[in-house]
């Protein structure tokens, strides 16, 4: 955890005020010879106040940084505020997992909406990662669509560390809170039979109330696509717009059904240069 402290100290020392990364160097030595726990609670409430909120700015380097500190870790959209507070989260103790849990639920039951987001974006960069999956899960259950995407969106712990009865309820809630597909990490790698039948009977059940399905799903039902799927997916071919028609032939192109092939080449779909399942247009 440590390059990884020094990566979050570095960035916020290039856009916070100059003293802001004095004090979080002192509080981290302050941990180090036994501050109580009631200080990491009033330091991370107190954080924005010291570091201000302004983005990060991370250029390539420092995400490519970031990739080599923690495969997959990705913290563009980060802002000051959030990276101290993580950074004090990591500076906290963590030798005993139980222990360090125990703190960390005490911080996300007192959390206000942005510190939630901080916290759950700092999912896979956390000490004792299999100890937080429990957490991960509340995640994806919260009303608060802010909350979910912090954990949905650009983070790699959910595909590493949730069951698939979790994984597929995350992709189904993203769904059902409208919110893209194509940021959650790992959903190709991660795509199974039974998800693909959810999504299959979530299409449905919209269609039969005359509703609009999200051409995204088709990513998840075609790489385990069956015989109802592809039927489901030959109706959009048939009477789909132009955008859920191109995310019909995306999908069908991954799928491993025998008969994917031949749908396509039954229902010819031009996709424009640069179309993918971010840019279906």
């Amino acid at each position: 955890m440590q390059d990884v402290r020094d990566c979050l100290l570095a960035w916020v020392r290039r856009r916070a005020p100059e003293d802001a990364t004095r004090w979080l160097e002192g509080r981290a030595l302050a941990y180090a010879e036994g501050a109580p726990e009631r200080a990491l609670f009033l330091d991370f409430s107190g954080a924005l106040r010291r570091t201000g909120k302004a983005p990060l700015g991370l250029v390539p380097d420092d995400l490519a940084l970031a990739d080599r500190r923690r495969p997959a870790w990705n913290p563009a959209g980060w802002t000051t505020d959030q990276a101290a507070r993580i950074f004090l989260v990591l500076a906290w103790p963590a030798r005993e997992a139980g222990a360090y849990v125990g703190t960390l639920d005490k911080l996300f039951q007192s959390a206000d909406l942005g510190e939630l987001v901080a916290l759950y974006q700092a999912l896979p960069i956390l000490p004792h990662a299999a100890a937080h999956v429990r957490r991960c899960a509340e995640g994806v259950r919260t009303t608060m669509t802010d909350v979910f995407k912090a954990v949905a969106h650009g983070n790699p712990y959910p595909s590493e560390q949730l069951d698939e009865a979790a994984w597929n309820q995350m992709v189904l809630k993203a769904l059902f809170v409208e919110v893209p597909l194509h940021p959650i990490l790992g959903l190709d790698a991660r795509a199974n039979p039974h998800l693909s039948r959810m999504l299959l009977d979530y299409a449905k059940e919209r269609w039969a109330a005359k509703r609009a399905v999200s051409p995204e799903l088709w990513r998840c039902v075609g790489r385990c696509a069956d015989d109802a799927a592809l039927g489901a997916m030959e109706r959009v071919l048939l009477e789909g717009g132009a955008g859920e028609r191109r995310a019909v032939a995306l999908a069908l192109r991954g799928a491993g059904h025998a008969g994917a092939k031949a749908l396509l080449s039954r229902h010819a779909v031009e996709l424009p240069p640069g179309c993918d399942w971010a840019h279906l247009g």
